[in-house]
């Protein structure tokens, strides 16, 4: 059958009915989509549509045939082609890709946190794989997915040096709290502070890396003991309840704070793609200089994009290359993933563990693995970017780099790492159960 004569069939019926339910949710929450209404047997595609912030358009689309009462239910149905197959609830956002003939190497980041991400979801007539801008779809309607839950303040922080933004969830506290700590790409992102706020935790997004600052290891102890007191004595936290979580290079912060200051007692750190391969007395800058001085040892892929997983490997046997890990004393969870192409991250959390062992603190550490998954694990239904523009902090040379991961099993890692993120959090930082926010 033509979709021309599926057309004809659907104007003599009755208009189908698309629903989303939640239509307005956090962005780690699932939701689910159904159509209605359908000739039975009939084939249609499912699309997502996002219009980012830097002006490019992302979209996600699955094939579907409806079922004998007409319906299809993305959460229940197979897809049975497009950028996502098989029964996937959520395959319509963790599948999202830049549209076809867009610019190379995006990554789709929420820069403004005090608004949602607006998805479009529609349905078209027919197996569709492209053009769907040109063409208007049967039904379609506007789902709001937000970092930031009602009622959670967002307050811009200029003291003691340090510049960040606060996220402080509602209700009265006080809290348990957390500094975020993102990678070596530098700035301020704020989306996981903003998350985690919304799930009952003070949390702090940390901006460093500027050029020029940090020039000196004490300077540098003092920027993020600074920031780690920032969280413990706002009023709104318990101050023994304070924790770090770190991505990429801020793992590789988190570990060396918990390993070697005597000034802050983190409660627990939750350290995701990072490694422990920073001697002590270095500052970031002379680590990075450490980077230019072994480029021979960066590789690219059959498309030039940069792998740089090779740049600390072989793991130091010498101690004093590295963070001492033995001197750990507060529980550490390790997220990696095994196709990490920026940073040898399984290797490291193998010699972590080894380490620790030796120091009679393994019991201390929990390690999540995934397979065929890379670098930028993020939250929950966020699209996997295997490789993506990065601008070089030292040269402001931009390349493409590869971060790794097959998209659903990256995407699954995702979703799990997460669960287990907050839970491990609930654990260590709460010792009764509150309730997450929800819009």
């Amino acid at each position: 059958m033509h979709s021309s004569d599926h057309n004809a069939i659907m104007s003599q019926t009755i208009a189908p009915i698309l629903s989303v339910h939640p239509t307005r949710a956090l962005v780690d929450e699932a939701f689910k989509v159904v159509v209605e209404n359908l000739p039975p047997g009939c084939p249609v595609t499912l699309h997502s549509l996002h219009y980012s912030e830097d002006k490019d358009y992302w979209e996600a689309y699955g094939h579907y045939v409806s079922d004998h009462r007409g319906i299809v239910s993305v959460a229940d149905d197979l897809s049975v082609g497009g950028t996502y197959t098989g029964k996937e609830q959520m395959g319509l956002l963790w599948s999202m890709c830049p549209e076809p003939g867009s610019r190379t190497g995006l990554r789709l980041r929420k820069r403004n946190v005090t608004s949602p991400l607006l998805v479009h979801i529609s349905v078209y007539s027919g197996h569709v794989t492209e053009g769907f801008r040109k063409q208007p779809p049967l039904a379609s309607v506007l789902t709001e997915r937000w970092y930031m839950a009602p009622g959670v303040k967002r307050i811009d922080i200029r003291e003691k040096g340090v510049r960040g933004t606060l996220f402080i969830p509602p209700g009265t506290g006080p809290f348990p709290g957390l500094l975020d700590m993102w990678g070596g790409g530098g700035g301020l992102l704020e989306y996981r502070s903003a998350l985690l706020a919304s799930h009952g935790y003070v949390s702090l997004a940390l901006e460093y890396f500027s050029p020029g600052e940090l020039e000196t290891t004490d300077l540098q102890k003092q920027y993020f003991e600074s920031a780690f007191d920032i969280v413990k004595d706002h009023p709104q936290v318990i101050p023994d309840k304070v924790g770090i979580f770190g991505l990429s290079l801020g793992t590789i912060l988190a570990i060396f704070l918990a390993a070697e200051s005597k000034n802050i007692k983190p409660r627990c750190c939750v350290c995701i793609s990072g490694h422990h391969i920073y001697p002590v007395g270095k500052t970031l800058g002379e680590d990075q200089t450490k980077i230019k001085k072994n480029i021979h040892k960066i590789r690219v892929d059959e498309n030039n994009y940069q792998i740089w997983r090779d740049l600390h490997l072989p793991i130091p046997s010498d101690v004093s290359a590295k963070v001492d890990v033995r001197k750990i004393k507060c529980p550490v969870l390790l997220v990696n993933g095994d196709d990490d192409q920026n940073c040898p991250a399984a290797e490291a959390a193998e010699d972590i563990a080894q380490m620790m062992h030796e120091g009679g603190n393994r019991h201390l550490l929990t390690m999540l693995n995934y397979p065929d998954t890379g670098h930028l694990i993020e939250p929950p239904y966020s699209p996997h970017f295997r490789a993506t523009n990065f601008i070089l902090s030292s040269t402001k040379e931009k390349v493409i780099l590869m971060w790794g991961g097959k998209t659903k099993p990256h995407s699954e890692a995702q979703e799990d790492s997460w669960r287990k993120i907050l839970a491990y959090l609930q654990h260590h930082l709460y010792s009764s159960k509150i309730p997450s926010a929800r819009m």
